[in-house]
């Protein structure tokens, strides 16, 4: 059978779209809805697994249509259990995605961009700098394929990966709100977290949202110079601005913010940078997770060993500062956001 040569995914297209399509192939009106459970709730990856369609129907349709499903280029798999996965989209851009299974749960770390603008110094990611922004589908997409990998249903997403979130603000809630769908793949509002360098327009229209989606801060640290060289991407968006703005944020939403601060040894982990951190989060709503840093091999940066990491989480607790020692997952592997893809060079356009 003579295929198109059509590179656009049916599943782009709104729900009009697809009654308008359905009509136009000669169909009943009841097939636009079939359709549409098979695309949307049952998120089906091919016309072949649309079993209560008929034959002629899905050939029409493939003829198109495609799926635009990522491609899986390699997987790592950790001693933890943890999955990591090189993805590239149909026009050879790559990216990565985390499976992290946890006794009956399953959390998927994705990415928002293929790689990133920000420049951040302890990460792999910013080294390449930003090729583009994901769509909605791309992402979701990296949901899917890490929930038919493990053959689980996924219950919690971070939007923690490779790009900054907030920098694609649009798609990002578009795909916050399709996996958030009951008649989608149903994941709980509060478990749905985006992580942003600190991007402050962003954080204001995230507040503004309806749903209870979750906040996360890379802060990584609370003196401003330090920030400014770990984090140049966001240098605008002073420390001053930002405590202003998560203020604001807690009062309109009542939702407590968290606080990402990757511990590197001899930067960020000194008694001052510990008393700027415990001044920054004393008094305010606030949840700090404290990290030791991904080792990566070509950069100066290197984790604070575990006893300065605990000191910090005491320090922090003893003035009233809710704060957890998160574990670092897939260490044996490459963790860090961009490692993999810097590992397993890909070419733009294919292998």
């Amino acid at each position: 059978m003579q295929r198109s040569t059509t590179t656009r995914d049916i599943r782009s297209l709104s729900v009009d779209d697809l009654q308008e399509l359905t009509e136009s192939l000669g169909q009943p009106a009841f097939r636009a809805k079939q359709l549409r459970e098979w695309l949307f709730n049952k998120n089906v990856c091919s016309f072949d697994e649309m079993t209560n369609l008929p034959k002629v129907f899905r050939e029409q349709l493939a003829e198109r249509y495609r799926f635009n499903v990522p491609e899986e280029l390699t997987k790592q798999v950790s001693k933890d259990g943890s999955r990591k996965y090189l993805l590239q989209f149909s026009d050879g851009v790559s990216i990565e995605t985390v499976g992290m299974p946890n006794k009956n749960r399953l959390a998927v770390c994705i990415s928002t961009q293929a790689g990133c603008a920000m420049g951040c110094a302890f990460c792999a990611t910013g080294m390449s700098g930003l090729t583009r922004s994901l769509t909605a589908r791309e992402m979701v997409d990296q949901v899917l394929h890490v929930a038919a990998d493990f053959n689980e249903r996924v219950t919690s997403v971070v939007f923690m990966g490779q790009g900054e979130p907030l920098a694609n603000f649009d798609e990002t809630v578009k795909a916050l709100r399709m996996l958030n769908d009951p008649d989608g793949l149903g994941i709980g509002a509060r478990h749905l977290t985006v992580s942003t360098c600190g991007i402050i327009p962003g954080i204001k229209r995230f507040a503004e949202l309806d749903e209870q989606f979750t906040l996360a801060i890379s802060l990584h640290s609370a003196i401003q110079q330090t920030r400014n060289q770990l984090m140049p991407g966001v240098k605008k968006f002073t420390l001053l601005r930002l405590h202003e703005a998560l203020q604001s944020y807690t009062e309109k939403t009542g939702r407590r913010p968290s606080y990402e601060y990757a511990m590197i040894d001899g930067v960020n982990d000194t008694n001052p940078e510990m008393e700027a951190l415990i001044d920054f989060c004393q008094g305010t709503l606030c949840h700090v997770n404290l990290i030791q840093l991904n080792d990566i091999s070509d950069s100066p940066l290197k984790p604070s060993p575990i006893e300065k990491v605990e000191v910090l989480q005491r320090r922090l607790m003893m003035h009233g500062v809710e704060t957890t020692i998160r574990n670092s997952r897939g260490t044996d592997i490459d963790a860090a956001c961009g490692q993999l893809k810097q590992r397993f060079s890909v070419p733009r356009g294919g292998r």
